[in-house]
């Protein structure tokens, strides 16, 4: 059997999900977590195959969910299944160890069929939005990502210097240089076309 912990904040797709994949011979939901932080715990208590998880959720995020998979340096190979059809996510989903990265519209053989594969050691990715990652680059680094992140949820310039134990000048220099990397009027506007690219 192959052992799943699944990780999605939506009650109604968790319980389907854990519903059409425990109808497959071969799979088992050993575990339904409805945050990344559970979810991580339930990984490292129960060590399953694999870790199949949305991205945006409370607590860790899918791709934080990920990352800590692997800097725990856990056998547990992670698939993200998402309504993000951003070429971003992708990325950075990559950049983080993750094995497949399929959408919630699939179907669902195809969904059993890509754990299969990923679990056999191979890949899964979403062809078109695989095609669309390269594409596209993102241009931010990952202080001007925090950073741009915080902005965007309201946090002033003194309270992001505080959060990430920077200067105000410093913060001001990164917000500057993503909103002229983003081509953007403001902090505000470039949260907002990072966000939509899913570079955040």
């Amino acid at each position: 059997m192959i052992r799943l912990v699944l990780a999605e904040d939506q009650a109604l797709v968790r319980g389907a999900l854990a519903a059409l994949l425990g109808l497959e011979h071969d799979l088992e939901v050993v575990a339904a977590c409805a945050d990344g932080d559970s979810a991580l715990a339930e990984v490292q208590r129960l060590a399953p195959d694999l870790l199949v998880t949305d991205i945006e959720m409370p607590g860790r995020t899918g791709l934080e969910l990920a990352e800590a998979v692997r800097a725990l340096n856990l056998p547990t190979r992670v698939v993200i299944v998402t309504t993000f059809a951003r070429a971003g996510y992708l990325r950075r989903a990559l950049d983080a160890g993750v094995r497949g990265y399929l959408l919630k519209d699939a179907p669902a053989e195809k969904l059993a069929d890509a754990l299969r594969q990923v679990h056999r050691g191979g890949r899964a990715i979403d062809p078109q939005l695989a095609m669309a990652a390269w594409d596209e680059v993102d241009p931010l680094n990952e202080r001007e990502r925090q950073v741009l992140r915080l902005a965007g949820e309201g946090a002033k310039s003194a309270d992001i210097a505080a959060r990430l134990h920077l200067s105000q000048g410093t913060v001001r220099n990164y917000l500057s240089e993503a909103i002229g990397k983003l081509g953007a009027e403001n902090r505000i506007e470039a949260y907002r076309v990072a966000r939509q690219r899913g570079w955040l």
